[in-house]
């Protein structure tokens, strides 16, 4: 019997065949490739086979090299200073070293997606999340994932929740005893923090860590809680394809970067397949590449035990949203979060449609204030101030009113020029306490400079 699924599976297939045979390209059916070949008398077409070779044999070519060598972590990547202050089987929890005389003495702990490495909120020193916080007076707190390898493939969902975020969230309390924090987590690392959160907020709490911080507010950037509409990732993810994945990471422990960024590929084929191809083949032109093109190429790997519970729970069973995620044995509910909340979805997100990030509006009766930003999954939250062609809007609902629509809300909400990060940092700052005179690092606590160990494992693929 068919589905809808299987329909969206068979339209979204019938577009990437489309993409593959469009005349752009062909070599002769692209006049602006012919014409560019025969004004330079062939020279892109030699250029552009010596690309193919490479990349066929897996050879870089000089100015490969050269591009490679241009975004490194540690040198002009991942460089605002700080301390390694906790680390244990699964994370590294940095501390960003103060950048002003005072400080909000609430703390920013922020939880990165575990499917990628961190330093995407702390790429080049323009364009770095954690920069900008700490030079607008927070002391800010970021978990970087351990990349696992064969003896991780026993790693569950628990031991993400348990040994990274809580374990995060009780290192931060050690720090800064008696003082609430505010969360914020990106990606799936926000959908682990709100389901840490809803598992706090509970009666009881979590019966597991009975030392954790108070959670002042929690923020969610391009996170999804509802994956009832997951968008097109959501065509890979039904139960044929979890056993095939089962089947791959069975034999060797784990699902690498590059088997699970071929997925997220296809997903933009047109610009990142073909497109690509057709400027670096039959063009000559190699991409020089970003800071964010570098960290997209720096890959990790998921444990097999994890990637199948959270493909199970989250995508197939929807567990979080229909009230049946367990945490410490009895399910957690969104709907006992009581901190106001700050979440943001982006226009032309793919991974994270902006539709879906939205309906944490139905699971939770808490304030909420809702951010739609331009961009994509991931340029849309790296909009730093002064960034061109921004733009966002941006509205609160009350604690307790009535329900609005995603495109009531996109018609209503007040438009903004630039980046959202201000609006997010001036709602930080109301959420926080007066300024205080800053306390450096204490060395005896730090075990060595960020960016730390963890983010620099890297694996053959």
């Amino acid at each position: 019997m068919y589905s809808d699924h299987h329909t969206q599976m068979v339209d979204f297939f019938a577009r990437q065949y489309l993409d593959m045979i469009t005349p752009a390209n062909g070599l002769f059916t692209n006049p602006v490739v012919l014409k560019n070949a025969m004004e330079s008398d062939g020279a892109p077409l030699l250029r552009g086979l010596q690309n193919w070779i490479s990349d066929a044999t897996r050879v870089p070519t000089p100015e490969d090299v050269a591009n490679s060598q241009r975004f490194q972590v540690g040198k002009n990547m991942a460089v605002t200073p700080g301390k390694v202050v906790f680390r244990n089987n699964l994370i590294e929890l940095i501390r960003y070293a103060p950048q002003t005389a005072s400080v909000h003495p609430e703390p920013v702990l922020i939880i990165p997606s575990w499917i990628m490495k961190y330093y995407i909120l702390d790429l080049s020193p323009h364009n770095s999340m954690v920069r900008y916080l700490v030079s607008q007076g927070h002391t800010v707190y970021m978990l970087s994932w351990r990349n696992p390898d064969v003896a991780d493939r026993n790693l569950s969902m628990d031991d993400y929740l348990s040994s990274g975020v809580f374990a995060a969230m009780e290192a931060v309390g050690s720090h800064h005893r008696e003082i609430p924090f505010h969360a914020m987590g990106y990606c799936l690392g926000g959908t682990l923090l709100a389901i840490a959160a809803a598992a706090m907020a509970r009666r009881g709490g979590v019966k597991s860590h009975d030392s954790l911080p108070t959670m002042k507010t929690l923020s969610l950037l391009a996170a999804q809680v509802d994956f009832a509409e997951p968008g097109e990732l959501g065509l890979f993810i039904d139960e044929g394809q979890i056993n095939l994945l089962d089947h791959i990471t069975r034999g060797q422990g784990f699902l690498t970067g590059k088997q699970m960024a071929g997925s997220f590929q296809f997903l933009h084929s047109r610009d990142l397949v073909w497109t690509r191809r057709m400027r670096e083949y039959f063009m000559g032109e190699r991409e020089q590449g970003n800071d964010l093109m570098a960290w997209n190429a720096d890959t990790t790997r998921l444990p097999a035990l994890m990637h199948h519970q959270y493909l199970v729970a989250l995508y197939l069973k929807n567990a979080l949203a229909n009230g049946r995620y367990r945490v410490d044995g009895k399910p957690v509910s969104l709907n006992d979060l009581r901190v106001p909340i700050f979440a943001v979805g982006t226009e032309r997100d793919h991974v994270s449609p902006w539709h879906s990030v939205y309906k944490l509006h139905r699971l939770t009766d808490a304030e909420v204030t809702f951010v739609l930003t331009s961009g994509g999954h991931n340029a849309g939250i790296i909009s730093e101030p002064g960034h061109a062609n921004r733009r966002y809007r941006i509205a609160t609902r009350p604690e307790r009113a009535e329900w609005q629509a995603a495109e009531q809300w996109l018609a209503n909400a007040q438009q903004e020029d630039g980046s959202w990060w201000p609006a997010w940092q001036a709602w930080l700052a109301a959420h926080s306490s007066a300024q205080v005179k800053v306390q450096p690092i204490d060395s005896r606590k730090a075990l060595e400079d960020a960016p730390g160990s963890y983010v620099m494992q890297r694996y053959p693929e």
